[in-house]
């Protein structure tokens, strides 16, 4: 019998048997077979889940029936729930399974205000409703839900060791629910940490994003008949617009990557009474989180000095704060493979037309419908894009990967009807299970793979270098209030 050079070298290069080898590799296949059967075969289950979600559209830290749900299926299947964890009452860590690796699954489940929207293809709002799920969070909670759900039964056949967690994560949408479990340390013995996001397409993330500081300034005045004693009236909205003006100036003196975004969310009453209070809303953003906290306490001498020109005073109140997105590389590979064996999605010719009628109800070009699809090839590192997210604070804790999937029409941006209208149908729940699958066939690496763990920390490690994790938003407690 001959036997090759090439043989011989990996022979005492991996001093295993390939039998041993093949039968991993035949394990591994067998796993996310039986992984990817589950999930389909519990397709209406979670459907009916994700879709119930939608309907409860629930704001941050107002989760109540949303976390409720999502609990209910996970104590079914035997986790061991957690709530009310970090001092927020909406949310949950829910463990199944003893010892190492510790693999966390992350779970959103928050709509917006002032997105209500029904599941058709034209602007149309559900009567008595405010809120929206236009970001997709009510598919992101079930589908990581369900990734864990379906991890959980390989470990409870004894198929896999390990631990499985799902983290049922609060008010992502300027709350930072994730800053306050990852400064309790409830992520302090996770070895890795996985999640995804609604999209209008499908890819493995190696994009950061910007990190986010946020808060509210509240401006108090005197109170008097705007035409009958105007001059014993100190305006707060005079406060609240003095700012706004001093902020857009200061906008050409700022880093040109920094972003910078307000609402004002009491103006006062009635045009003849001088208002006595006014409040305004801020969001400051920058790819690096040291010049988000420079350029925060610029606003906030905007502030003090608009207080001081109208005679009014300011306080304010930190509502939120995230880092940017530390991004591995190593797991993203193992997960772009993943991610293409499940594909992306096909829509179905009624879905097409759907999303012919949604893109026409754009002002600019648009993607092909078949985009859905496909899976983009791997990026290598991309700058921070446009949005923040707390699970950035997660990925400065422990080594983390995430994707997103097509749940709505291609060319849909997030946090408009449009994404709100596709995840309330039958497009969302088909992305939801991609990003279910791919998650699940991930954490089976990671369970049976100790190698791609280490490399995944030492990368992490490097990365992350000398800095020691600090939250941006400090000692505050939640404002768990901060949608009223």
């Amino acid at each position: 019998m001959k036997i090759s050079r090439h043989f011989l070298l990996l022979t005492i290069l991996f001093p295993f048997s390939f039998s041993s080898f093949s039968q991993h590799q035949a394990t591994s296949e067998q796993l996310k077979t039986e992984a990817v059967k589950a999930l389909d075969n519990s397709y209406a289950d979670y459907r009916k889940t994700a879709l119930q979600i939608w309907e409860y559209a629930e704001v941050g830290y107002k989760e109540e029936k949303s976390t409720a749900l999502l609990q209910q299926q996970l104590a079914i299947n035997g986790f061991k729930i957690e709530k009310g964890v970090a001092g927020i009452p909406t949310s949950f860590v829910a463990s199944y399974g003893s010892g190492s690796p510790v693999i966390a699954i992350l779970a959103e489940f928050d709509a917006l205000p002032g997105l209500s929207q029904e599941n058709v293809p034209e602007r149309k709002p559900i009567p008595g409703k405010n809120a929206g799920h236009a970001c997709g969070h009510h598919l992101f909670g079930t589908a990581s839900v369900a990734a864990g759900i379906a991890v959980k039964n390989l470990i409870a056949n004894k198929k896999l060791k390990g631990t499985v967690r799902v983290y049922g994560c609060p008010a992502e949408e300027g709350g930072s629910g994730k800053v306050f479990m990852v400064r309790a340390g409830l992520f302090n013995d996770v070895d890795v940490a996985i999640h995804w996001h609604p999209a209008d397409n499908n890819a493995v993330t190696m994009t950061s994003a910007l990190a986010n500081k946020s808060a509210k300034f509240r401006f108090r005045g005197l109170s008097a008949h705007a035409a009958g004693a105007p001059e014993k009236g100190r305006s707060a909205l005079d406060g609240v617009e003095a700012m706004n003006n001093m902020v857009n100036l200061m906008r050409e003196h700022v880093p040109q990557q920094t972003r910078i975004h307000y609402v004002i969310t009491d103006g006062g009453k009635a045009p003849n009474v001088v208002p006595d209070f006014a409040e305004v809303y801020y969001y400051v953003r920058h790819p690096k989180k040291d010049d988000v906290v420079k350029i925060f306490e610029r606003v906030v001498k905007a502030a003090k000095g608009a207080a001081m020109g109208t005679e009014t005073t300011v306080d304010y109140a930190i509502i939120g704060g995230t880092h940017d997105l530390l991004l591995n590389r190593t797991l993203a590979e193992a997960m772009q493979v993943n991610l293409e064996r499940v594909g992306g999605v096909n829509l179905s010719p009624e879905e097409l037309i759907f999303g012919k009628t949604i893109q026409g109800s754009f002002n600019f070009e648009v993607p092909s419908l078949q985009t859905a699809g496909k899976v983009k090839p791997l990026n290598t590192f991309e700058d921070a894009g446009g949005g923040s997210t707390d699970v950035g604070d997660v990925s400065y804790a422990v080594p983390t990967v995430g994707m997103r999937a097509a749940t709505w029409i291609p060319g849909t941006p997030a946090h408009s009807w449009q994404a709100v209208a596709s995840g309330g149908t039958e497009i969302g729940i088909k992305g939801m299970m991609v990003g279910a699958k791919a998650m699940a066939l991930t954490a089976i690496d990671l369970f049976l793979n100790p190698g791609l763990v280490e490399k995944a920390k030492q990368e992490f490690k490097e990365d992350k270098g000398t800095y020691e994790y600090k939250a941006l938003l400090g000692d505050i407690s939640p404002a768990l209030n901060y949608r009223n």
